[in-house]
Parts: structure tokens; sequence; C-alpha cells
């Protein structure tokens, strides 16, 4: 079932190929289905939006007949019935079969978390193969919803994500050519978080594991990065994104304390602590 919504973008029906653990608080879902011959990015940061099920529903309710107007429809829809929508960005892309990857951060799954899990890390732990969703994604390669854009004069890029940005901060990453000098932070909050990453380019890479520093995200970050000495560069590209109040204060260092051309700064806040998915896109 697919209908056409602000083109370049559509919907694609889907289901889970098969799930892999990639850590303590990431898993990797691969989807499949026959829509996605119809999907297409050139992006390493491309954002989708995901549509899941509530418990006992065999799908996502989303009323696609109603054309360009689903979205009025679908928040119509009581709470427990419209499906859960989130947003996410594509980490792999294959062809021959169609699959793509979405790599999920696993909030307040473990025993014992300090926050209470969210309905799509609830979905993802639990995901099996066979679970239907809907994905609204680009069908055309270079769309607006891809963000990390280097320019082509760019002689230095410095990549920040936490762990729910990783899985675009690690496809940037493996994505840069031979020749490219990169340095990268990734935070996660356990060791076991850490990926092996694979990539041609000049990267000097970075986890910083919240358990064994003991610290809360920005602070730990703020000071690592301050007293992080950068390669010189005369026109550096600068990409982070992660909790939106981190975000914020990493581009207020590299723009006011380092000096950083703001127009050469890309800053994606993809969530904000203590507040849910609902609760931001009521406010916009």
């Amino acid at each position: 079932m697919t209908t056409a919504v602000a083109a370049p973008f559509r919907f694609f029906s889907l289901q889970v190929v098969r799930t892999r653990r990639l850590g303590p608080s990431l898993v990797r879902v691969t989807f499949g289905g026959p829509d996605l011959h119809a999907f297409h990015s050139d992006g390493r940061d491309q954002s989708l939006s995901l549509f899941l099920p509530h418990p006992g529903q065999p799908e996502p309710v989303v009323p696609l007949e109603l054309g360009d107007g689903w979205w009025q429809g679908w928040r119509e829809l009581p709470d427990d019935v419209r499906a859960v929508m989130r947003s996410y960005t594509l980490r792999a892309l294959r062809r021959g079969p169609d699959e793509i990857d979405i790599d999920f951060a696993l909030h307040g799954i473990e025993p014992g978390a300090s926050v209470q899990a969210g309905p799509a890390s609830r979905w993802a732990a639990r995901a099996a193969v066979g679970d239907r969703v809907l994905l609204l994604g680009p069908a055309v390669a270079d769309n607006r919803a891809i963000r990390f854009r280097p320019p082509e004069d760019t002689d230095l890029v410095v990549v920040w994500g936490d762990e729910t940005a990783v899985p675009a901060a690690s496809a940037i990453v493996e994505s840069l050519p031979a020749g490219t000098r990169a340095r990268v932070w990734l935070e996660v909050p356990h060791a076991g978080d850490i990926q092996d990453l694979a990539t041609e380019a000049d990267a000097e890479i970075t986890w910083l594991v919240r358990e064994e520093k003991g610290a809360q995200g920005s602070a730990m970050v703020l000071d690592t990065l301050r007293e992080a000495r950068l390669p010189p560069a005369q026109r550096p590209y600068v990409w982070i994104a992660g909790e939106s109040g981190c975000v914020k204060q990493l581009r207020r260092h590299f723009v006011r304390e380092r000096g950083i051309d703001r127009r050469r700064v890309t800053f994606v806040g993809y969530w904000r602590r203590g507040v849910s998915e609902e609760q931001l896109r009521a406010e916009e």
C-alpha cells in the first residue's frame, strides 16, 4: 500500500526481515518489502518517519486512503489506535534484495533503568521477523531530509553524535573518501555499544562511554571537546546531532569559542531530555 505524500516522499509498507543486537543499548532491525524498489537516498543521515503498531495490532494504523489528508486523519484517531510515529535515520540501503537497516537506541529497556522505555524502544526490543511497519521516506535520492552536506572546499570534517545519532554518524564516517581528514566523537551509554567502523578517510574516532566517565552527556562532551586539539584547517565543516540541549551547547562552542563559520556547522536535535516526541510535535 503506497501513496504520494509531499513528493519526493512517500509511504513504504515494510516487514521485519531480521534483527541483530549491536550492544546493550542498540539493536539493528532490517526491513524488506516490494515497495523498496522505489526507495532512493544518497544521504548518509537520511531522515525517516517510522510508523509502528501498538501491542496487539497486526500493523500500524495510518489512514492512507485519505491521500494527502492522511496527517490530519492520523492525528484525529484515538491515542491507543493511531500508529506510533518516530523519527529515525537510515543506517544502510542495499539492493538485491532490497533492504534497509534502521538502528534503534534502547532507552529504558535494561533492568533498573533510570528512564522509562518509550513505545519505539519497546517495539524494537521485541521485533520479530514478519512484523509490519510503515515508513515515510524518500523516492528521490537527493532530498531535503539529508543534512550532512559538507562544502566542496572542506579540509576537515568534525562529527559528534550521541547514541541516537550513532547510526547516522557511523554511515557518514564510513562514506568519507580517502584523503578526508576527520575527527569524530561518538557518545554511548556502555562500552559494549562501541562498534568497529571501516572508513578510507584519515579519521580519528573517539568513543565516549558514559558508564566509564560517570557523567551526564553534556558535561562530559563539552569538557572533552573543549580540551581537544583539532588539526589546523582553513575550511572545517562540523556535523553535530543528538540531544538538543547538548547540540546547542556544542554549536555555541564551535561557533563562538573556536570561531568556525556558523554556515559550516550543521546541527540537529534528535531528542530533548525529559520530553517525548509527541510533546515536541505538539510544541511545533
